[in-house]
C-alpha cells in the first residue's frame, strides 16, 4: 500500500481539507500537532493522535510537536465536558509542560521532531496588535457557529468565558505561525477540534496568501458500548506510568472487546497490514485464544513504556494468571505487584488463614478456614485444602481473580 492508501485502511482518514490524499505519499512536508497539559499526562486518547504523527514521520514527512502552554493558561480546549475549570495556577502549568515534553520525546525516540511550546510566542504578543492583526479576520458569525460554542450557549449551556471563547484565535495562530516560523503546512488534529484547526487554514491564506490543510483523526469508538475508547473502570488510561502503572495499562489492553481489537491494532499499533490481516485471521479462528489482544497489549505497552517494562509486565501477569510462583519476581517486579493488589508482611508464625483474612480475601479466620477447605485457595500455583505456615515470598489467589502478596 501507499502511504495515503495505508490511512484509509487503518480507518485514520476523518475530515480533512486535502483533496488529494496521494499528496501525502511525497515526503517532506511540515505538520504539526499540538495537546493542552490539562492534566500531568496524555492519555491514550492523545495516543492515537501521537502514533499516526509518528506514521506520518516515517513516512517521511517532518513533525512540529506542540504543548500548549498558552492555550493552558487561556482556559484550555472549551469543547471538552467539564464547564467549570477553574484557572490552573501557573506553577503547575510550567510542570506539566515539561511533562508532556518529556512525553513526546519518549513516544518520538529516534524520531527527528521539533517540540514547541505556544507561551514563547504568546508571552511578548501585545493584545491591541492582536487584535488588529489577528481577531479582525475572524467572524462572529462564524465563531458562534461553532457546536462547543452553540452547546455552551444553547438552552442547558452553563455558559462559555471570553478565554475560552478567543480559543479559536490562539489556536489559529499557533498555525500561523508555525507555518511562517518552520513552513508547517498540515495540521493534525482529532475530528472533534477540526472547526478550530481550519481557523489556522484560513489566517494563513488571508495574512499570506498560501495554502495550508486539516487532517482530522476520526475518535477512536468503543464497539461494544458505543462511546469514545479509551476509559477504564478506574478511569481515564494515562501514559504516565505513574498514574495508570505499566501492569494497568497492559491489561487494559488485554482485556480489549472482541468487536473493536482489529481496529484498534490498526490504530495503535505499527504492524503491517499483512501481519494485522493475519491476526484477523487467527483471530477469528480460535477467539477464545484471544491472539489480537495479546499482541496489541505487548505493541503497544513496548511503544509507550519500552521493552524492559514490557517484560516486567508479562513477567507479573504470568505469576499471576500462570504458574503463580511470586518467588520468580524480582525486587522491582514485586514492587510492581505490590501496587497492583493486597500486600501482607511476612512475619514468624503468618500461616495462610491469617494472610487471608490480613489482606481481606477473607472476611473472618471461619470464613478463611472454609475457602481453605473447599479448594478455592492456591499458594504460589498450588491449591491447599489445609492451614500451614508462609515461610517466604507467596502468592496467594482466591477463586480466579482475587490475590494477595506475602513479603
Amino acid at each position: 500500500m501507499t502511504f495515503s492508501e495505508e490511512l484509509q485502511w487503518r480507518g485514520l482518514v476523518g475530515q480533512t481539507t486535502i483533496e488529494d490524499l496521494t499528496e501525502l505519499d511525497k515526503p517532506g512536508k511540515i505538520f504539526y500537532i499540538g495537546a493542552d497539559p490539562s492534566a500531568n499526562s496524555m492519555t491514550i486518547g492523545n495516543l492515537a493522535a501521537m502514533v499516526t504523527c509518528a506514521r506520518f514521520i516515517k513516512a517521511g514527512h517532518k513533525g512540529i510537536i506542540l504543548v500548549g502552554g498558552a492555550t493552558c493558561m487561556a482556559g484550555g480546549d472549551p469543547d471538552g465536558k467539564d464547564e467549570t475549570r477553574a484557572k490552573i495556577d501557573l506553577d503547575i502549568i510550567n510542570s506539566r509542560v515539561e511533562r508532556f515534553k518529556a512525553q513526546y520525546h519518549q513516544l518520538f525516540r529516534g524520531m527527528d521532531i521539533n517540540v514547541v511550546n505556544n507561551y514563547d510566542w504568546f508571552k511578548d504578543i501585545n493584545y491591541i496588535e492582536f487584535l488588529r492583526n489577528i481577531g479582525w479576520h475572524f467572524s462572529m458569525t462564524q465563531l458562534l457557529d461553532r457546536d462547543f460554542v452553540k452547546k455552551r450557549i444553547g438552552v442547558g449551556g452553563k455558559g462559555i468565558n471570553y478565554a475560552e471563547f478567543s480559543y479559536s484565535l490562539i489556536q489559529g495562530y499557533d498555525f500561523l505561525h508555525l507555518y511562517r516560523r518552520y513552513g508547517a503546512t498540515i495540521q493534525i488534529c482529532g475530528v472533534d477540534q477540526f472547526g478550530n484547526s481550519t481557523s489556522g487554514m484560513r489566517l494563513i491564506d488571508k495574512l499570506d496568501g498560501g495554502h495550508a490543510d486539516v487532517f482530522g483523526i476520526p475518535l477512536v469508538i468503543n464497539k461494544a458500548t458505543g462511546k469514545k475508547f479509551g476509559k477504564s473502570e478506574a478511569g481515564a488510561v494515562w501514559l504516565d506510568p505513574t498514574m495508570t502503572s505499566p501492569y494497568q495499562f497492559y491489561q487494559f489492553w488485554l482485556n480489549c472487546d472482541d468487536a473493536g481489537v482489529i481496529d484498534y491494532l490498526k490504530v495503535y499499533t505499527f504492524l503491517s497490514p499483512e501481519e494485522i490481516m493475519d491476526i484477523e485471521k487467527q483471530q477469528g479462528e480460535n477467539p477464545g485464544a484471544r491472539i489480537a489482544q495479546k499482541r496489541l497489549a505487548e505493541e503497544v505497552t513496548r511503544y509507550v513504556h519500552g521493552d524492559k517494562a514490557l517484560e516486567s509486565v508479562q513477567h507479573v501477569t504470568g505469576v499471576l494468571f500462570g504458574d503463580g510462583e511470586a518467588d520468580k519476581l524480582n525486587g522491582d517486579e514485586l514492587t510492581a505487584l505490590a501496587r497492583e493488589i493486597p500486600k501482607v508482611d511476612l512475619t514468624d508464625g503468618l500461616t495462610i488463614i491469617g494472610a487471608l483474612t490480613a489482606s481481606g480475601l477473607a472476611k473472618s479466620n471461619s470464613e478463611a478456614r472454609r475457602l481453605v477447605r473447599e479448594g478455592a485457595v492456591k499458594v504460589n500455583g498450588a491449591k491447599t485444602n489445609e492451614d500451614g505456615p508462609l515461610t517466604g515470598v507467596s502468592l496467594i489467589k482466591k477463586g480466579k481473580n482475587s490475590f494477595a502478596l506475602v513479603c
